[in-house]
């Protein structure tokens, strides 16, 4: 058996729209991290980006299940002694739903520059709209 190794110009990309408000936030990540990443294609590999541009609508009726939406908490730090800060998801739900999802997302995807490059493939917004209508996006149900 030969290994294939798929050119990365020849790499067939498409356009999907995924309506943030049908599954809860893990599972929609999931999905979303997956076809990013590109791991459904047939000539998957590893070390190569093989995945497709991902738009993500509605970010702002993303639901949590069971006590999580009281419980989860978003942490950062400014890097001084004592920097510590965390927001509640309500908090950050009301002040950028976006950045939920693509915390989600981020979490599931390599730490590295494949995986930057996997997250500029990523477009949510908080309405039903987008500006990528010129790119002939299909709408994918999950």
């Amino acid at each position: 058996m030969k290994t294939v190794v798929v050119n990365t110009d020849s790499i067939q990309r498409q356009w999907y729209v995924i309506d943030g408000g049908s599954l809860p936030l893990g599972r929609l990540a999931s999905k979303v991290a997956q076809l990013l990443i590109g791991k459904g294609k047939v000539a998957y590999s590893p070390n190569q980006d093989h995945g497709d541009n991902i738009i993500v609508i509605n970010s702002d009726k993303v639901k949590l299940t069971g006590k999580k939406p009281e419980t989860k908490f978003y942490f950062r730090h400014s890097t001084y002694p004592g920097g510590a800060k965390f927001r509640s998801y309500k908090e950050q739900m009301a002040l950028d739903s976006t950045q939920v999802i693509v915390h989600a997302v981020k979490g599931m995807v390599d730490k590295n520059a494949r995986g930057r490059a996997i997250l500029r493939k990523l477009h949510v917004y908080a309405g039903n709209t987008h500006p990528h209508s010129a790119q002939l996006p299909q709408p994918l149900s999950i």
